[in-house]
């Protein structure tokens, strides 16, 4: 239990660690070997003895410090939830015949080892918060207010932003807001609605005594901001439109936060201290705590990654011409020339065939035998593993964000720091919370134009005067320029009631041996149909997916848990 204890500070200051950080380590551990790891890692919480924790100001902080390791859990891979995701939707797919692949595929049930795990972490998770939130008034006296304020806050907002998952996946939840003992385990579900209301007031609460800005080792705890933004999206994923638009606002008016300028290196080390993050996980090789997998599992095979989460064709397909048009309708189309004359974030977002990957000539045509490699100086010729070997990407793409070069010699033990709340999100939240109220005003444009139009991406400006049907096609299909990759997708398909729609049928990569002869329709929501395409056929048929609309809206209860709490109800048709 004890190297899950460390609050990872932030990568600027992963060169030299501080005496203060180092001593941290030390009676972070010595606190923590004490106590019962077996009720630690309970649900629900029993806890440690209450008489033995939580003495002094230190003991307080370094308690706060470890909720954070243990919200950033990695249920596969060795990655965190939200870079998972998207690849059981319909823009991505994971190769590794996993428990995610089942869901995105449509033939998981209650005993789903993704699910699982997603349910067992965050209540582990809740009840640390619960703990801590149970005990935190022992130290009141022995604390200045400022760290005490701040201390609970962290724990309520780590707890919010917690079930701010949980009910987007599950619906329904048990709403366990203190140490349980023995006899209380064996709770029902709180209906989803309420649940919610306890997340947006906690979160509005804790707002209030969490700082706008932290600098150096408390860099990654949880702001204003963070508290608000997360606010936003619970609220926009429960058609809260007022509340949503409301937080979103108030995220903008505290003036700390804008766009990055290059959207291509927001999502490398070099955008690692970008105003335009909110919230992310921190990873530091150098506190032997946590680093991720992430860049292992998206490279292509010349880079010698696993290329075991890929993009769909569907999403290379959706971005828009630079004249703003889709590809089946603008004239800047060319299908000799597929990714020329498109929105930038396309090949900021995808590695696509004919660019430079990882040092590597990127091509997936399967007669490609031969490809050139830029590590070496001057270029030379290799084997394209890329097109040879049995394993690469299954779609003929792979994903960019989140692979740098940095981490080329050691992929495995990533410190690049992941986002988990930006202010693009925020801005699109707000447009789509205005339309939706019916207030398609100004300020919704200027938040919509605002992200389209950020330098390097320098996609056209919506004029005014749109319908409120054409407005939200239009904020819909620009979350998934802007967010792809970023563990959105799956809560959009749902809370959007298309997800019947975009998840039923083939999921498919490129043509093996050329390209898709011409352009797919896309409709409103961004989903395409290669019914018309001619050389349909040739397209490779990753996966054959289903999903059930009467049960698949949510994740299956863990049977596990229904068997040995019979007040837990399964979900519907699990």
């Amino acid at each position: 239990m004890k190297k899950y204890i460390l609050f990872n500070i932030r990568k600027h200051n992963r060169q030299m660690k501080s005496k203060l950080q180092l001593l941290m380590l030390v009676v972070t551990l010595a606190i923590f070997s004490g106590c019962k790891s077996d009720y630690l890692d309970k649900y629900p919480l029993s806890g440690p003895s209450d008489d033995s924790f939580f003495t002094n100001q230190d003991e307080l902080v370094l308690a706060v410090n470890g909720i954070y390791r243990y919200a950033n859990y990695t249920p596969l891979d060795n990655m965190p939830l939200n870079l998972l995701t998207d690849n059981a939707s319909d823009i991505g797919w994971d190769r590794n015949n996993s428990a995610l692949q089942a869901i995105g595929k449509g033939n998981h049930d209650s005993t789903n080892g993704f699910a699982l795990s997603i349910w067992t972490e965050a209540y582990k998770v809740i009840a640390k918060c619960n703990f801590i939130l149970d005990n935190i008034d022992k130290v009141k006296d022995k604390t200045t207010p400022a760290i005490f304020n701040r201390s609970r806050a962290e724990a309520r907002f780590v707890r919010a932003y917690t079930y701010h998952y949980l009910v987007d996946n599950f619906g329904d939840v048990p709403l366990i807001t203190k140490v349980l003992t023995l006899e209380e385990m064996k709770v029902p579900k709180n209906p989803k609605t309420e649940v919610v209301d306890f997340i947006l007031k906690e979160l509005t609460e804790a707002a209030t005594d969490l700082e706008v800005n932290y600098t150096g080792a408390n860099v990654g705890r949880a702001t204003r901001g963070a508290a608000l933004a997360i606010k936003a999206r619970t609220a926009l994923y429960n058609q809260r439109w007022a509340v949503a638009a409301e937080a979103a606002k108030a995220v903008m008016d505290l003036n700390v936060y804008n766009l990055h300028p290059n959207f291509g290196t927001l999502f490398g080390y070099a955008g690692q201290n970008s105003n335009e993050i909110i919230w992310a996980f921190q990873y530091l090789k150098a506190s032997r705590t946590k680093t991720h997998s992430t860049p292992n599992n998206l490279v292509s095979r010349n880079g010698l990654g696993f290329t075991n989460k890929v993009p769909s064709q569907s999403l290379v397909d959706v971005y828009l011409c630079t004249d703003g048009l889709n590809i089946d309708e603008s004239p800047l189309f060319d299908p000799a020339k597929p990714y020329l004359n498109r929105d930038p974030r396309l090949t900021f977002t995808i590695a696509v065939p004919g660019s430079i990957y990882y040092n590597y000539q990127f091509e997936t045509h399967r007669d490609s035998v031969k490809c050139w490699n830029y590590n070496t100086t001057p270029a030379t010729r290799v084997d394209n593993q890329d097109a040879l070997n049995a394993f690469a990407t299954f779609t003929g793409y792979c994903w960019k964000k989140y692979v740098d070069l940095e981490d080329r010699l050691d992929r495995t033990n990533s410190e690049l720091n992941i986002i988990q709340i930006r202010y693009a999100e925020v801005l699109l939240i707000y447009a789509e919370a205005k339309n939706e109220l019916q207030q398609l005003d100004q300020t919704a444009y200027d938040a919509i134009n605002r992200v389209r139009t950020r330098p390097s991406v320098n996609m056209p400006a919506i004029t005014p005067g749109k319908t409120e049907a054409e407005f939200r096609s239009l904020v819909r299909k620009e979350r998934l320029y802007e967010l792809a990759m970023e563990g959105f997708r799956l809560s959009d398909l749902r809370r959007w009631k298309i997800a019947e729609k975009a998840m039923n049928g083939n999921f498919y990569g490129r043509v093996q041996r050329g390209l898709v002869a011409a352009a797919p329709q896309i409709d409103e929501n961004g989903l395409t149909d290669y019914t018309l395409v001619p050389n349909r056929a040739d397209m490779r048929v990753v996966e054959v997916r289903t999903f059930n609309k009467d049960r698949d809206y949510l994740w299956p209860i863990p049977n596990i848990e229904t068997v040995t709490n019979p007040l837990l109800k399964p979900n519907p048709n699990y």
